[in-house]
């Protein structure tokens, strides 16, 4: 069957918004930044140097200066950074110099193993790492500045420009606005691309989600009559999704929020049913991925923990009672396109922790599996928005798996209410008639009315 554009239009948002992270994205952009510094280091030396060969790295000394907003800073200082042990941007930056590759976007640390770990680690500790909040009014934004020296001089009779010897090199990028969008980058002082200047670069001008004009009735309207085929791949949000609830059930993984719902032992207080198994499933994967496992996940409008609750209580219930294939996909994509679609009035980061978004995602698959319409969905959000609008993100760790468990109640709560009949009030709060009108209300909240409670939360972190 053939597709119309607006659906093909609608299909390149979900691309778009909807792919796989392998750790927090904020340090993983971080991490993006130093690697693409790094690697027009390495191509200029690949240029001008016949005895260059992929070993360089381990004879390379790196001098890696990170300047970030404060909203990367806040979500960077606490979070597990895959595979290390370790929180922070500090070791992310060491990482994304020693063996990041740009090409893997928000999987950039894809190829980890012992040795770039040990290293990384080794240039944390001689002080080779600097992290500082930058002058800017983008609330996600990385500079990365990356000095290489190696000890190696395969060329000594070269100079570059500046008088530098021919094994120093200086490079810097730049990520604004979107976790993995690159609008400007240098090396040894020569301009490789900027947005100001159109010259070619590594993300080219994009709509954002705003640009689409969606709404909630021709997301719903898409979610349901749109060819199978042509969503058929949302279904990898459950393979990845799930793989890290199962890791964060069976491991030992931050505060085990998952893993303590979901233990017999406490059946007396959290009961054996669906919103339970629910809350542990998506609390898993949250308590493994914020701890630093090294499984990725199918992230949400550049969030990996908003990839995880927005699409685990809907595989739960799709696992729990057996639901067919098509069903699925039908409800995780209108789970994901209406997190993204609120998400578009938000901004990327804000004060408004990204669970509130995910979870009303969430709670409208769950109506359209429990057989509920576009009402019904309407109504499922409202209940969400009026009641846990206002949580507040204190930067990502370990334990955003507590919050994602409570988003997780509230949208089985709110769905179950919606597909009773039973919706907030118009007169209530920030609700309005018109769902369009109430979600606006939610992204002006988030994103202008909680601008003060954002700068407290960062100088409270940052004074500890």
């Amino acid at each position: 069957m053939s597709m119309t554009e607006r659906e093909l239009e609608i299909i390149e948002l979900i691309h778009k918004e909807v792919k796989p992270a392998l750790g927090c994205t904020e340090p993983i952009a971080v991490a993006l930044a130093v690697a693409k510094a790094t690697e027009l280091i390495k191509a200029k030396c690949c240029i001008k140097c016949p005895k260059y060969d992929e070993n360089w790295r381990l004879d390379t000394d790196f001098k890696i200066k990170v300047e970030v907003s404060g909203n990367i800073l806040k979500n960077g200082m606490g979070v597990g950074i895959p595979g290390t042990g370790m929180v922070g941007l500090h070791i992310a930056a060491a990482l994304g110099a020693v063996c990041g590759k740009s090409e893997y976007g928000l999987e950039v640390l894809h190829d980890l193993d012992k040795v770039s770990i040990s290293r990384a680690k080794n240039l944390v500790e001689r002080s080779l790492v600097s992290v500082s909040l930058a002058e800017t009014s983008h609330k996600l934004y990385v500079k990365a500045t990356v000095e290489a020296t190696s000890h190696d001089n395969y060329c000594p009779d070269l100079i570059v420009s500046g008088g530098k010897s021919a094994n120093s090199h200086v490079a810097d990028a730049v990520i604004q606005d979107d976790h993995d969008r690159f609008v400007a980058a240098s090396v040894d002082s020569s301009e490789v691309f900027s947005a100001s200047s159109g010259s070619e670069r590594c993300g080219s001008p994009e709509k954002s989600t705003l640009d689409y004009k969606l709404t909630i009735k021709e997301i719903f309207d898409f979610a349901v009559n749109v060819s199978f085929d042509a969503i058929e791949f949302i279904l990898e949000s459950r393979t990845l999704n799930l793989a890290l609830a199962q890791e964060g059930l069976e491991g030992n993984y931050g505060l085990k929020v998952g893993k303590t719902i979901y233990n017999s032992a406490n059946e007396e207080v959290f009961g054996n049913r669906f919103m339970s198994y629910a809350m542990a499933m998506t609390a898993s994967a949250s308590d493994a991925r914020m701890a630093g496992c090294t499984l990725p996940a199918m992230s949400n409008s550049g969030s990996g923990n908003q990839g995880i609750t927005v699409t685990m209580p809907v595989i739960a219930y799709a696992n729990k009672y057996e639901v067919g294939e098509e069903k699925l996909a039908r409800a995780l994509v209108l789970s994901h396109l209406i997190a993204i679609h609120i998400k578009g009035y938000l901004g990327k980061l804000s004060a408004l922790c990204g669970c509130v978004i995910a979870s009303t995602g969430s709670s409208c698959g769950l109506v359209y599996l429990k057989g509920g319409g576009y009402e019904q969905v309407c109504a499922a959000i409202k209940n969400m928005i009026g009641n846990i609008t206002g949580m507040v993100c204190d930067g990502a760790k370990v334990g955003c798996a507590l919050k994602v468990a409570s988003g997780v109640s509230s949208s089985v709560q709110s769905a179950v209410l919606a597909l009773s009949g039973i919706c907030i009030s118009e007169h209530d709060g920030i609700i309005e008639k018109d769902i369009e009108k109430t979600i606006r209300n939610l992204g002006q909240i988030g994103s202008v009315g909680m601008q003060s409670t954002d700068h407290m939360i960062l100088d409270i972190m940052s004074c500890k």
